[in-house]
């Protein structure tokens, strides 16, 4: 039975809640309420899970960590166009935007872990819903390797506790931001929803319902 808990634990697949572990390194999310939810930020490297209905700003949520580094932004398989007026008037040279479009998931995965591993990357964002523990645990040895942070999202139908993740995320759209639970933190304990208003950082991300608008009265027909 050891043997066995250890294996498992070499997996990453269980951890010890009393035992001591290496304090993970975190960089700030861009945003001061999240890095407080998630006790720093966002890890430096390792696997972020995020499920989202698509288009409700979960690409905002993570651009502010991407801004004023040096590394390459590695999207692959994104569900629509990327603007690239909007990321340069975010701060973020086109010259580190690199876009993958493949014909498969093996592919997405072998081409997400080839950028991981190759120490030129800041991030890797993939948009893939079918994953396995081995998908993960290769992922994880690519970021290590390469110092480099992976993010997935996923469908907010797909689950992934069972995934060896280090983060995962459950995004819901609000007026003012997203709704966020986080189901799974490594060496913490998960945390319900709250609400993380992001328009200070978005002003024009959602407008307030005005009073002052008086609807034209419908005429009559003749």
């Amino acid at each position: 039975m050891k043997n066995f808990i250890d294996l498992l634990e070499k997996k990453q697949l269980i951890w010890h809640g009393r035992s001591r572990q290496q304090a993970p390194e975190f960089e700030t999310s861009g945003y001061s309420e999240l890095d407080v939810h998630l006790s720093g930020g966002f890890p430096k490297k390792g696997v972020v899970m995020l499920h989202s209905t698509c288009g409700i700003g979960e690409l905002r949520l993570l651009l502010p960590s991407l801004i004023n580094k040096q590394g390459l932004c590695i999207f692959i398989n994104p569900p629509g166009i990327l603007s690239a007026e909007f990321f340069y008037h975010q701060g973020i040279e086109l010259e580190r935007i690199l876009l993958i479009n493949t014909n498969s998931a093996n592919e997405a995965l072998w081409s997400a872990e080839q950028c991981l591993k190759s120490g030129a990357c800041e991030a890797v964002l993939l948009w893939q819903n079918q994953l396995e523990v081995h998908h993960i645990q290769r992922l994880q040895l690519a970021s290590n390797q390469g110092q480099c942070r992976q993010f997935i999202f996923r469908t907010a139908k797909q689950q992934s506790l069972s995934l060896p993740v280090n983060l995962s995320l459950q995004l819901k759209a609000e007026e003012r931001g997203i709704a966020i639970t986080i189901a799974k933190q490594k060496g913490a304990w998960p945390k319900p929803e709250f609400s993380l208003n992001m328009s200070s950082y978005w002003p024009s991300l959602a407008l307030q319902n005005t009073n002052n608008i008086i609807p034209f009265p419908a005429s009559k027909a003749v």
